[in-house]
């Protein structure tokens, strides 16, 4: 209900009607997708990291194969300290905004319990 020149008025629409604050509803689910995101990225570095490992065991010395190998576990160490200073630098600036740990995993995925 919002006065104008004193006169009180409801707008209502055909449809849904909302309820609820739908901006900070958005926020909590862009954030947790941006949560599993993050975990899904981290876990895809630390295989890659780990498959060039094994690529590396498995060269029997060839010079093309390590090569292919060295280039994967570089891809993988700059992908997982990406992730990382994009974690730390959006917890930085989340902090500084005021909005407190943006990344808990207890809130994203409710699933633990303390």
């Amino acid at each position: 209900m919002t006065k104008l020149l004193a006169v009180d008025y409801t707008i209502t629409g055909p449809g849904v009607q909302v309820s609820g604050d739908g901006v900070s509803q958005a926020e909590q689910i862009i954030g947790n997708i941006i949560g599993v995101l993050t975990v899904f990225a981290v876990i895809w570095f630390v295989i890659q990291i780990m498959l060039a490992g094994y690529a590396f065991i498995t060269t029997e010395g060839d010079e093309k194969k390590m090569e292919v190998a060295r280039k994967r576990l570089t891809e993988g160490v700059i992908g997982l300290a990406l992730v990382v200073v994009a974690l730390g630098f959006g917890s930085l600036i989340a902090r500084v905004a005021g909005l407190g740990n943006v990344f808990d995993l207890n809130q994203m995925f409710g699933l633990f319990t303390f």
